[in-house]
């Protein structure tokens, strides 16, 4: 599934190209400035730069721009992602021209959460009972079959928790299925939670692999709010979770950083939730607390250069700052609570406008002690209004 692998290394200077504009193309433009490579982001919004302010050069146009493509490929010497959502087609068109990574057809099975489940159950991954339903009677059917209460997702374009509702036994199938106004979706069994975990993992065009230490993560209204490394758990399920992330990334034959998302059931069972294609926001701690951060993989690996070490120097929490912080769309909060944290940086995105659930930055917090890291945070977290997980 991988693009071939460099034939050379890409020289200081070269060009390469991003296809999203979001936060995740800003911080991979400042490590690549730093490691002294140039970046040209295609935002695919027409008239939008955004975050991809960061880039060397950014095209603020649609993916189906004709004149943006022939622009890009004719720029860059190797092409990755910054988010999954890209249109195969284009996905495709890129890689006829040159390298890119993760190649086509992974980020095809993971952009579309029917192609992904398929994936694992095919690959044996262990993962929640699901079934895909196309019309109100495949769904009826599979809520008899499951026979609890599950959640309902649509195939694409889902993320942070849009694009799935639960759904009950006896609910009329006929209705749901009116109201989710889907072509195409997933019911997987809702699982008996007890926590989240999230595994980087970087790998190469030859094959070389390496996994980060487990993320522990906390959301709120389905979104990321606090990532703990090292996770709290048991170490026979942590090293359960990063030989099945890296099983899943030589199943894909990827090449690249991913995350693999994981549920814990309340028996212990680990199970696959999801696959993100590219550096995930579970690992932006890796910026400050780990040997190479998951940006400076993504780019080593498309740069042809040997990947980096993935040890934890430090243990760290990171903590999502959304718009719901800010006292107005345009009026930033008062950062003294983190700035004043020995350890502890903030990170902003350069997002013009907060708007509630929005991503506008994220703060690292470091310490010597998983204990007294989360004591820093729960302290500053007070001052914003916000609890901290036990």
């Amino acid at each position: 599934m991988n693009s071939e692998p460099h034939s050379s290394i890409l020289s200081p200077n070269s060009t390469i190209g991003v296809l999203g504009g979001g936060q995740l193309g800003r911080m991979l433009a400042l490590e690549a400035r730093r490691m002294g490579y140039r970046i040209l982001t295609w935002t695919g919004v027409d008239g939008e730069i955004g975050p991809a302010a960061m880039a060397d050069e950014a095209i603020a146009k649609s993916f189906d721009d004709e004149a943006a493509f022939v622009a890009f490929v004719e720029s860059v010497a190797a092409a990755t992602v910054e988010f999954e959502n890209i249109p195969r087609i284009l996905l495709e068109q890129v890689a006829d021209r040159m390298p890119l990574m993760p190649s086509a057809e992974a980020v095809a099975i993971c952009q579309h959460r029917e192609r992904e489940k398929l994936f694992l159950e095919k690959k044996g991954f262990p993962c929640a009972d699901f079934r895909i339903v196309d019309d109100a009677a495949s769904l009826r059917e599979g809520l008899d079959e499951i026979g609890s209460d599950t959640i309902l997702k649509t195939a694409e374009f889902g993320y942070d928790g849009k694009g799935q509702r639960v759904t009950r036994p006896n609910e009329d199938a006929e209705t749901v299925w009116a109201e989710f106004d889907t072509p195409r979706a997933v019911l997987e069994e809702k699982i008996a939670l007890a926590s989240e975990l999230s595994v980087l993992v970087v790998r190469d065009g030859a094959g070389n692999c390496r996994s980060y230490d487990p993320a522990e993560n906390f959301h709120r209204n389905h979104i990321l709010d606090l990532s703990i490394v090292p996770a709290r758990q048991p170490e026979a399920l942590l090293a359960e979770a990063r030989e099945v992330a890296i099983g899943v990334a030589e199943a894909l034959e990827y090449t690249g950083v991913m995350a693999v998302e994981f549920f814990v059931d309340t028996s212990g069972r680990l199970l696959v939730n999801e696959i993100a294609p590219r550096p995930h926001n579970s690992g932006h701690h890796t910026l400050d607390a780990c040997e190479c951060s998951q940006f400076e993989q993504q780019l080593r690996v498309v740069a042809g250069l040997p990947i980096g070490g993935t040890g934890l120097l430090r243990p760290v929490v990171m903590w999502n700052l959304l718009g719901d912080l800010w006292p107005a769309p345009t009026q930033f909060p008062d950062w003294s609570p983190i700035l004043e944290t020995p350890g502890a940086r903030l990170h902003l995105y350069g997002k013009a406008e907060a708007r509630p659930g929005r991503k506008m930055g994220h703060a690292t917090f470091l310490a010597e002690t998983v204990e007294e890291v989360l004591a820093q945070v729960a302290k500053a977290r007070v001052a914003f209004g916000l609890p901290t997980p036990e």
